[in-house]
């Protein structure tokens, strides 16, 4: 019916059957086999036919304005769809609590200054909670941690953009030795139950002989980092967050033995995004060049050592 509502409106645009049939690419015999169509399936005639050349009825023309609201409709169904259109509409991004951070808001600036037609919906969730509402149709991307070298469950599609170190630290001032025995007897901050790394670091050190002694589970690391900084106990940190973080109040980076645990950083989202998915790649590359910032080395600067006034003296007199 489409086709035969799209003769329909050419027809009343040109006036007359032939010149529908020129705009149509179609011969006049064909348009007029597409208005009768038209009628046939509505069962009321659109056509006045007692006049030369016919022209919209009354019904018609109500009809008229109907069509081109669902052809315009239908062509907007067509872009949202299309991945060479222009992204528009609403994203709705889920973000691990881990990497709710505020340097991520760069990223997706970028995104709605490129795309302003696109309108985000932002919510922080565990990484299990985001990939079930991922599976459920309730989310269309996602950026969370996995252990590294796992992938989100079929059908979504996962895009591995960076690999982070996870430190074990204590305050500056802490006197806890790297190895298990004394971690063991340190108080811990870390993570709810839930999270896979505390379940690592758990699984290690019961293989070591040791359980960890658990002072608070808090979900948010700048609060975790506040925790360990004074001293209050040990945490579990990514390494690119301890180096963001450092320069106000240090902490010490502790390595006990055969301790080496990473977490994945990916880009989870669901299989077919249309012009949407512009902007999800949009968004992942932002995210995977601010990771790459914080994994670049900073430069070193060297100072010459300033020679004492009374040798340069002595070296000119030479």
């Amino acid at each position: 019916m489409l086709e035969d509502l799209r003769a329909l409106v050419e027809f009343a645009q040109a006036g007359s059957i032939a010149g529908a049939a020129d705009r149509l690419f179609r011969t006049p015999s064909a348009i007029t086999r597409q208005v009768q169509r038209l009628e046939a399936a509505l069962g009321a005639e659109l056509l006045d036919r007692s006049v030369k050349p016919p022209r919209l009825n009354s019904l018609g023309s109500r009809v008229l304005e109907q069509a081109r609201d669902l052809l315009q409709r239908t062509e907007a169904l067509k872009s949202l769809t299309s991945s060479d259109a222009e992204p528009h509409g609403l994203l709705r991004i889920g973000l691990s609590h881990a990497l709710a951070e505020g340097s991520l808001i760069e990223a997706i600036q970028a995104l709605t200054e490129k795309y302003p037609h696109v309108r985000l919906r932002l919510s922080s969730e565990l990484t299990g909670e985001l990939i079930n509402r991922l599976l459920a149709g309730e989310l269309d991307v996602a950026a969370v941690l996995l252990p590294e070298g796992k992938t989100a469950p079929a059908p979504l599609l996962t895009n591995i953009i960076a690999s982070d170190r996870m430190e074990i630290v204590q305050g500056a001032a802490g006197n806890i030795d790297g190895d298990w025995k004394s971690l063991g007897r340190a108080p811990w901050v870390l993570n709810p139950p839930g999270c896979f790394l505390r379940a690592a670091l758990i699984d290690r050190m019961e293989r070591a002989g040791f359980t960890p002694m658990i002072a608070a589970e808090i979900h948010n690391m700048h609060m975790q980092l506040a925790f360990v900084q004074s001293g209050y106990g040990v945490g579990l940190l990514p390494t690119r967050f301890i180096a963001r973080n450092n320069s106000i109040d240090p902490v010490r980076v502790l390595r006990p033995p055969s301790f080496d645990l990473h977490r994945s950083v990916a880009i989870v989202r669901v299989g077919q995004l249309g012009a949407l998915g512009k902007a999800v790649e949009l968004l992942a590359h932002g995210f995977r060049q601010l990771f790459e910032a914080a994994d670049s080395p900073k430069p070193v600067t060297r100072h010459r050592r300033s020679v004492p006034a009374n040798r340069r003296e002595a070296r000119s007199r030479k």
